[in-house]
């Protein structure tokens, strides 16, 4: 692979962002997609293309036109059967179409997990409508958590208690659901002690593991990531090899190179397999200021065939982040001074540049170091509660 691969990034939100300016460092070309203009990582690349990731001849077309030397998904809604027939054709798709079809659906991605593979999950059931809803938490009890087969960002999940949110929950989901399928997972709740995202690498030299992310969750949304977690050494291990199998899995017998944000639920030692997304991880912005190489280029470097260390280590770190709370097309940003004088630690800010606000859409990120992660933590959430969005309209 030429060191000046042409990419297609399909999705151009603020971790395609991230992405561009790692390829770019490389000397890749990137061409960043997204449905709307001025998008953040069109801001950083070589050239845009505005289109629905779900409109396949649109898709096709953008393919056709720029014949790019590797097609990178960004994001999970996107007619992953136009991924796959471009593949089919000769086009380098990361890590895989395959992959794509799987994670953009909870449901396959999924069966996978536990039917192939036989990883530990939750108990959960699929439907298709409320009556549907209703047989399947009677199967996995209450709490349960209902959520659309395809979303991003935590969009349309719930916790339901008993069996009078169902109705509701069915309903925010349908609300939220991303693509043309209306289906739901609900799934058992799950007593965790805490949760991780496990940034896996496949690359050409083998498979890599990042230090675990621990993250806290709102609406389904993270709010706060911290790397690394205390895990005991079984935990791990429990963690890493079922992280590589699936990513093996996943990768296929071609390239599959990529780095993979694996989700676990953790209690004690008991480690179950959540979720997982082919491509940059939202938690993983920690890595933007925890590690030397961020999870941002250790995607670049893995899918151009580049080498990838054997051990990547972290500082102890934190993200949190910076939200809207309402919808606008004019408004500022105040305190960014405040938030990088934060004492205790090295402290910085990224902006996402997205031209538009909405509540609860994400803005920006404080990351912090400190000597440990709690000191970290409180670090970053001070330096994020400086940052205020003044709106105009």
């Amino acid at each position: 692979m030429p060191f000046t691969a042409k990419i297609l990034l399909l999705g151009s939100g603020e971790l395609g962002r991230e992405f561009t300016i790692s390829a770019k460092r490389l000397g890749a070309c990137v061409i960043a997609c997204d449905s709307y203009a001025g998008a953040p990582a069109m801001q950083v690349a070589d050239a845009s293309e505005v289109f629905s990731m779900l409109d396949g001849a649109a898709l096709r077309a953008v393919a056709d036109k720029h014949r790019p030397d590797l097609i990178v998904p960004e994001i999970e809604a996107i007619r992953t059967e136009v991924l796959g027939e471009l593949e089919a054709e000769g086009f380098n798709v990361v890590p895989s179409a395959r992959a794509a079809q799987l994670t953009m659906n909870r449901d396959r991605i999924r069966d996978v997990a536990a039917d192939e593979l036989g990883l530990a999950t939750s108990l959960y059931r699929y439907a298709e409508n409320l009556e549907e809803v209703r047989a399947a938490a009677q199967r996995t009890g209450f709490p349960c958590v209902i959520k659309p087969v395809m979303s991003s960002s935590g969009k349309g999940q719930s916790k339901v208690d008993d069996e009078t949110g169902l109705e509701a929950a069915w309903d925010y989901a349908v609300a939220n659901m991303r693509g043309d399928r209306q289906r739901v997972i609900v799934e058992q709740f799950i007593d965790f002690d805490y949760e991780i995202t496990l940034l896996t690498v496949r690359h050409a030299g083998g498979v890599t593991f990042c230090s675990p992310i621990g993250h806290r969750q709102e609406r389904g949304d993270y709010q706060e990531s911290w790397q690394p977690t205390a895990m005991t050494d079984a935990a791990i291990a429990r963690a890493q090899d079922m992280a590589r199998k699936v990513v093996e899995n996943l990768g296929g017998a071609g390239r599959g190179w990529g780095l993979f944000g694996v989700e676990f639920f953790v209690k004690g030692e008991k480690v179950i397999f959540s979720e997982l997304s082919p491509r940059p991880h939202d938690t993983g912005m920690v890595t933007l200021i925890s590690q030397d190489l961020t999870e941002f280029d250790l995607h670049a470097r893995a899918i151009m065939g580049l080498p990838i260390p054997d051990e990547i280590h972290a500082r102890p770190s934190a993200s949190a982040v910076i939200l809207a709370d309402r919808d606008s097309a004019d408004f500022e940003f105040h305190g960014v001074a405040d938030a990088l004088a934060v004492q205790g630690g090295a402290v910085d800010l990224r902006l996402f540049g997205k031209p538009t606000t909405r509540p609860y859409r994400r803005m920006g990120v404080a990351l912090a170091a400190a000597g440990d992660t709690d000191h970290a933590r409180r670090i970053a959430a001070e330096a994020a509660g400086k940052v205020r969005i003044e709106y105009r309209d």
